[in-house]
């Protein structure tokens, strides 16, 4: 089967950044009210764990009327989050529409096969879901893992510090595990590529190699996503030992104190858990970058 030869690696990553800069270039102001969204969201969803600390003393303390207050912030969440989905569909349809004839013609001028145009049109379709659905994950798991270190260390000092050692622990390995995913992606791609030509005109002994190479490399990335998130789960649960462990030892009788403090923490998991899943959006749009040209 023929591979295509990629561009050296400093180029690979231009393809991608100068790609997704041409998209927020083109589209600026949908994307910045989309996303203001977004952070409007996030700020909510930031002050909610204290908000519900508040809440959960003002019931121990039979104050009934903070009820209505906390129940609007809770609506104002939903509703805020309602509107950017709905947004979201209008504004991402649109932009892949506008996407797809250029990649078509550049690939045209190339004089590349139509199996092959085909299938990075399809490719094409990735830099639009990294805005549409992997970008606002990025924003909202970066605010929410920040956010939540930052009013840990203003509530549960020593927890808050915890995040931010597991935190550089874990951006040392970042480097090393994102250029095995690129490795990983650059052989998958380059079987989609050829996947057309291969369904068209392969015997059943290479269709049946072509589909088992494909299912060897996703398990493999599945693997490498897996093990990324046992890791996490490892360090996350030896935040929370040591939180409940010393709050416990202090005696801390504070029922809106401990529920903002372990929310804080179930804030940072759930958003540290969407790293590795972020990690393969980035390693997979930089070798898509390297082959979808719209120039």
């Amino acid at each position: 089967m023929q591979f295509i030869r990629l561009p050296e690696p400093a180029t690979r990553n231009r393809g991608a950044y100068q790609t997704l800069s041409l998209l927020g270039r083109l589209h600026f102001k949908k994307l910045a009210f989309t996303f203001l969204l977004v952070a409007v969201e996030n700020a909510i969803y930031l002050l909610y764990p204290l908000l519900a600390g508040i809440a959960i003393n003002a019931i121990v303390n039979g104050e009934a009327l903070h009820a209505l207050f906390y129940g609007a912030i809770v609506f104002l969440m939903w509703t805020v989050g309602a509107a950017r989905r709905s947004v979201d569909t209008r504004v991402f349809t649109r932009i892949y529409a506008q996407l797809a004839v250029p990649v078509i013609l550049a690939q045209r001028e190339k004089k590349e096969e139509a199996s092959v145009i085909a299938a990075r049109v399809m490719l094409s379709r990735e830099f639009v879901d990294f805005f549409e659905l992997h970008l606002p994950v990025l924003i909202t798991s970066a605010a929410s893992i920040v956010g939540a270190a930052f009013m840990l260390m203003m509530i549960q000092f020593w927890s808050g510090i915890g995040c931010i050692a597991v935190l550089i622990v874990f951006a040392c390995f970042l480097p090393g595990f994102s250029r095995k995913n690129e490795s990983l992606f650059f052989r998958l791609n380059n079987r989609l590529e050829k996947e057309i030509t291969i369904v068209s005109h392969a015997r059943s002994a290479a269709l049946l190699k072509h589909y088992g190479v494909l299912a060897a490399l996703r398990v493999r990335l599945s693997d490498r996503e897996a093990c990324g998130y046992l890791i996490i789960g490892l360090a996350v649960s030896l935040l929370f030992g040591t939180t409940i462990f010393f709050m416990a030892k202090n005696g801390v009788q504070d029922a809106g104190h401990i529920y903002a403090v372990m929310t804080y923490l179930w804030m940072f998991a759930m958003s540290l858990d969407d790293g590795p899943q972020l990690l393969e959006k980035y390693s997979q749009l930089k070798d898509i970058g390297s082959r979808v040209s719209t120039s």
